[in-house]
């Protein structure tokens, strides 16, 4: 069975960092396309990154630059790295993964998710 563990969410101010994990279960993260979206109140979830088989990483604009996707195959675990955090980054965070050729950033091409971790920002 597959599963998707979030962890790594929290409260920080603006300017600060913290690192998402997902650990995953029930199959090897290098084999699918693994995501991170976003959910914050009264809005409908967004694409953060995603990163393909292949390593190639791509990032949402309002990120880029500041996020960092990564995995640890030996920890079979996918990582968010977010810096210079923002009151707007304030969300719930998904990690998710999908068999599919080609990734993207609709998140209805993915097949599981995690249960979401949530990150807080603030001024």
């Amino acid at each position: 069975q597959v599963q998707l563990v979030e962890s790594g969410g929290g409260s920080v101010q603006a300017g600060g960092s913290l690192r998402l994990s997902c650990r995953v279960f029930g199959y090897s993260v290098s084999f699918y396309c693994m995501g991170w979206f976003r959910q914050a109140p009264g809005k409908q979830r967004e694409w953060v990154s995603y990163r393909t088989t292949q390593g190639t990483e791509n990032y949402a604009e309002s990120v880029k630059g500041r996020f960092t996707i990564s995995k640890d195959s030996a920890e079979n675990t996918l990582y968010l790295q977010m810096s210079s955090l923002k009151p707007e980054d304030t969300a719930m965070y998904y990690c998710a993964a999908g068999r599919m050729t080609y990734c993207s950033a609709h998140s209805s091409a993915y097949n599981y998710w995690g249960q979401g971790t949530q990150v807080t920002v603030s001024t």
